[in-house]
């Protein structure tokens, strides 16, 4: 399935959701960098997202993705946010963060054209709180202080930017949502909002320019 690097101001930690033989870890780095060892090696893709939310709600951000070698099966993605909002716009704490499924529709208030979380292939079931936090577009949550920035600094092997079954930039596209409440990190019934409920700013992932 893959596995999910957090950086933290305490160093790496390690989510391991189904990670499968051979899979393994990017060597520890320090808080807010890239090792630059030969696993981590940048591969030369890149995307990012820029997010925002409803009219009149001034969230905005920016999600920065750049994809890496060395990681097995697949190469990893590394993934940096900044998001701000006024006061009031998000509760400090945990928001759920996820990559959602199709672009096809922009990023249109309430953000449901999004569809369900990134989860391709014939087992996939990109419903949002079913299955999670298994599916492929699944992060850790977006981290909101008490100022209204929200970061996030992490590195996951679910994904790819390459073309491959695992592209988030596939024929429809995909696209970051940003949720008002907590992700929860366990399955849920369909709409019970386990992965984070409401959803507040939304950004479509586009490649960088070479």
């Amino acid at each position: 399935m893959g596995y999910i690097t957090n950086f933290t101001s305490a160093g790496v930690i390690l989510s391991v959701l189904g990670c499968g033989p051979g899979e393994r870890t990017v060597a520890d780095s320090a808080p807010g960098e890239v090792n630059d060892s030969p696993a981590a090696a940048a591969s030369g893709l890149s995307a990012r997202a820029t997010i925002a939310g409803a009219p009149g709600s001034d969230i905005e951000g920016e999600v920065r993705l750049t994809e890496l070698e060395g990681n097995l099966p697949t190469p990893g993605v590394r993934i940096v946010a900044r998001i701000t909002g006024p006061p009031g716009a998000f509760i400090p704490g945990p928001h759920g963060f996820h990559i959602h499924e199709t672009a096809k529709g922009g990023c249109t208030p309430p953000f449901t054209s999004a569809g369900g979380h990134f989860d391709p292939g014939p087992a996939g079931n990109p419903d949002p709180d079913v299955n999670h936090p298994y599916h492929t577009g699944d992060v850790p949550n977006l981290m909101v202080d008490s100022n209204g920035v929200g970061t996030l600094d992490a590195t996951t092997s679910r994904v790819t930017l390459s073309p491959g079954p695992l592209s988030i930039l596939d024929q429809d596209g995909s696209v970051f949502i940003v949720h008002g409440k907590p992700d929860q990190g366990i399955s849920g019934p369909a709409k019970s909002g386990v992965s984070g409920g409401p959803r507040l700013a939304c950004g479509v992932i586009e490649q960088d320019r070479r």
